[in-house]
Parts: structure tokens; sequence; C-alpha cells
């Protein structure tokens, strides 16, 4: 049976048109979140005697209404307490001499920084002290590192499950593929990102684990949506791992200076959920990692389901079947043929 091409000028028209299209729903995708970037009730702390704290309270809350979800504390001790357990951004602790800013830069360079000018606004022009309870990683004060370093493993882990859909055909054989490209990825990201870069600052087992889990999810969400639903699922899985889940990870920043609820539907997605845990465990010991782990390692099981209950794409099952042949043509000559001749 003959297929009918369509004519080449309204086929190049239709792509051209499609990829504007395309166009056109991207730029606002990846611009849009990075040009409104702002706190919206960003978990910050006060700390110190009671009538204080709620001075610094109020004054925080009618400086950028909506901005700030505030904790009060009573001393620094608590409110060091509160960093490393990432419960908070920063804290504004009350002393003799004023106010002093403590913040965790390893949670988000720019959050660190946008607090600190907004203390020295309510210090009304006098210095503020600024205290690094977590610092970033020496060799990458501003997070830069950490956020390009980090969507390239989303980029890699998306062709992974896409490779392994289009050109392996056995369950099984795409299984180990997706694992043992997770524990490879684990090991070479750490080995790049601590070893090398120095973006990194914790213990390189569990950066491997993290970044190994990360992977895995990523590319057994591309390979079981490729096994459920064939090349769409593909496109779908890019959808959610990359298209859609980059721009929303907040990776370079933090969820909560996103526009909402897209600060809060990104760390449900395996970009922003790896993100976050890989923070949790390079800088703060793995605090604040509960739900990160859940959200990759349930993205990692349902796509491995999906890979083992899954049909097979039609490009592998083309390269292990035999080809049909078409009623009224030739049948093959060779000893097999031959063999069956009465």
């Amino acid at each position: 049976m003959s297929t009918r091409t369509p004519p080449p000028l309204p086929a190049a028209l239709g792509v051209a048109a499609l990829a504007a299209v395309l166009l056109a729903l991207l730029v606002p995708l990846f611009a849009a979140p990075a040009a409104n970037l702002a706190p919206r009730d960003l978990p910050v702390a006060v700390a110190g005697p009671a009538p204080v704290t709620g001075d610094l309270a109020a004054r925080l809350a009618a400086a950028r209404p909506g901005a700030f979800d505030v904790t009060t504390l009573p001393d620094a001790a608590a409110a060091d307490r509160a960093l490393r357990d990432r419960q908070v951004y920063a804290a504004f602790v009350a002393g003799p001499e004023g106010v002093a800013l403590h913040t965790a830069p390893a949670a988000s360079p720019t959050v660190a920084a946008l607090l600190t000018e907004a203390a020295a606004q309510l210090a009304a022009g006098r210095p503020v002290s600024v205290v690094e309870v977590v610092p970033a990683a020496p060799d990458d004060p501003r997070g830069a590192g950490f956020a390009a370093g980090f969507l390239p493993f989303a980029m890699a882990s998306m062709l992974a499950g896409a490779l392994l859909t289009l050109l392996v055909a056995g369950r099984g054989a795409r299984l180990l593929g997706l694992v043992v490209f997770g524990v490879l990825a684990g090991g070479a990201g750490v080995a790049v990102l601590h070893g090398w870069l120095g973006v990194l600052d914790g213990d390189p087992l569990a950066e491997a684990a993290a970044v190994g889990l990360f992977a895995l999810a990523a590319a057994a969400t591309v390979a079981g949506l490729g096994a459920l639903l064939g090349r769409p699922g593909l496109g779908l899985g890019a959808l959610l791992v990359f298209l859609v889940g980059n721009p929303l990870s907040a990776v370079s920043g933090a969820p909560e200076l996103l526009p909402q609820p897209w600060g809060a539907v990104g760390q449900f997605l395996p970009v922003g959920a790896g993100g976050t845990l890989l923070r949790s465990v390079a800088f703060f010991d793995g605090a604040g990692s509960a739900r990160s782990l859940a959200v990759l390692a349930g993205y990692a099981l349902v796509g491995l389901v999906l890979v083992l209950v899954g049909r097979r794409p039609s490009g592998a099952a083309a390269a292990g079947s035999p080809r049909p042949v078409a009623a009224g043509s030739p049948r093959p000559v060779g000893p097999r043929a031959v063999a069956d001749t009465p």
C-alpha cells in the first residue's frame, strides 16, 4: 500500500507555523517565572524578646505585605536551629546592638541577598550584621554553579529514557538500563560537581544517592510514558521533566519566589524535587528532604512499573520482528524457502 506525502510547500508552512506557536508558548513559560521573582509567603523568623520581635514582625508585614511568613523564636540559638533544619530561609535577630540577620545561603543565595536588602531597610540606614549560619560551597558562593550544573542532569535523563525506549526491545533490558543509568549518573554527577567543581559540600555518598534517584526518576518517567503511549508518551515525558519542570523547578532561587501556585507545583515535578533533595543532602544533612524524596521515589516506581507492563515501542518491535510479506509479493528465496517446497 502506498502512502501519499503532503506537498512540500504546505508542509513547510505548517511546520513553520507550528514551531512559531510552540515558541510563543515556551518563551513565557521560561521567562515569566524569572521576570516575576519576588518573595511570596517566604518563611523567615524573628528572634529575641517578645516586645521587640512583635515590632519586627509588624514592620516586615508593613514593608512588604504578603511577602513573608514570619515565625517568632526566643533567641539566636533557636533561630540558627530553624535555619539548619530548613524551616526558614533567614532570621532577624534582635540584640543589644540592634538587628542582626542570620542567613542560610546554601538554601538559596538569591533569597539571602534579597533578605539582606530587606534587613538594611528595617535598620533605617544603620549597619546590619549578617551571619551565614549555613553558607554555600566556598567555590560557588552565589549558587550559580549548582543551578547550571543540575539542569544537564534533566536533559541527560530525558535522553536516556527516550533512547532506552526507542532502541531497546526487551522490558527486562530496559529496566536494567534505567537502574544502571541511575547508578552511573549519581557517581558521575558527584565526581564533577563535588570533586571537580566544588559546588557541593556534603557527604559524597549521600549526594550520589540523591543525584542517582533524580536521574532514575526522570529517565523512568520518560521511558514509562513511552512504553505506555508510544512516541506521544515520550513527548509527554519531555514536557514533565524538562519543558515544564525546568522553569518551575526554582533550582536557582526558591519556590516561594515564583508566582503561586507554580512554585509549589514545581516541587512535585522531578527537577524541582531533585534540586531540593540535592540541596538538603549537600548542605543540611538531609533536613527538609522528606517530601522531595517521596516525590522522586514515586516517579521512579511508577515509571519502572509502566516500563514493565507497557507495550513495546514500534521502533524496538520492528527491530526484533520479521517484516510482513505483502499479498502478491514473491516469497523470499533461500534455504528455508527451498526446504519448505514440496
